[in-house]
């Protein structure tokens, strides 16, 4: 068996020896034999969880990817993949909120709710359910000046119009990209006085920050599928073999039978 020193391992990563003992001892990575010297002796599957590990955590963040590694560790393959599934799930709608938001900037007459009818004044609650988002979040957006609903003059409730509406689901895009409170703000409040081209401009950065980000879950998932095979969870040739047998089967059956 091959061992490989620490250095070896953070050369190829990119990152330092101090990284390799920190994810150690977040569990995530298991803990390796030592030499008689005490120096770690890190192995092939060592190297596929270090691996794994680098490239998950830029299309699903630490959080997410310790957890699936843990769940690895434990052989619940079948959780982690189906985390990992829903995470790319939560991703696509975030390409639908997007797309969505550059359609309602780009043509401004198009309506908010395809074949229907949307009211000029709306409850929080209505908003909130328009825009796919929590009441608690609009408030928040609220406190921090990202807008400003109207208020009912007889009670004191908001109201929101569709411009909010429209500005709810900017923010809702733009929430998870570099921009800084105060750019956003200044975005987000364009589009009430109609001046639209730096949110098309910032929202089309979105949208090609989750296409980066989209190609980033998929070599991540590409690797983790090596760590499993590495691991003993998964047998490449058994994959194989059963898509061949189900390929010719289905050949077979959808083959005319001979008259004899």
């Amino acid at each position: 068996m091959r061992y490989y020193k620490p250095i070896e391992i953070a050369r190829e990563l990119f990152i330092s020896t101090s990284a390799l003992r920190h994810y150690e001892s977040w569990g995530v990575v298991p803990a390796p034999e030592r030499s008689k010297h005490g120096y770690r002796l890190y192995t092939q599957v060592h190297l596929a969880y270090f691996r794994c590990l680098r490239s998950m955590f830029y299309g699903f963040g630490v959080g997410i990817t310790c957890k699936v590694l843990r769940l690895i560790q434990t052989g619940d393959m079948n959780e982690a993949f189906w985390l990992v599934n829903e995470e790319q799930a939560r991703l696509q709608h975030e390409k639908s909120v997007a797309e969505q938001t550059l359609d309602l900037l780009q043509n401004p007459d198009l309506p908010l709710v395809p074949n229907g009818k949307i009211k000029n004044r709306m409850t929080i609650g209505e908003a909130a359910a328009l825009a796919g988002v929590q009441p608690s979040a609009i408030r928040h957006w609220e406190k921090e000046g990202l807008i400003t609903p109207v208020r009912d003059p007889e009670n004191g409730y908001r109201l929101f119009t569709p411009v909010h509406i429209r500005q709810i689901l900017l923010i809702r895009t733009l929430r998870k990209t570099v921009y800084f409170l105060e750019n956003m703000r200044e975005i987000v409040h364009a589009v009430e006085h109609q001046s639209l081209e730096k949110a098309k401009k910032v929202t089309l950065e979105a949208l090609s920050s989750i296409h980066d980000r989209n190609r980033k879950q998929f070599y991540g998932v590409h690797l983790l599928v090596e760590l499993c095979i590495e691991v003993g969870l998964i047998d490449p040739k058994e994959y194989q073999k059963n898509i061949w047998y189900d390929y010719y089967n289905k050949t077979e059956q959808d083959s005319p039978v001979s008259e004899s």
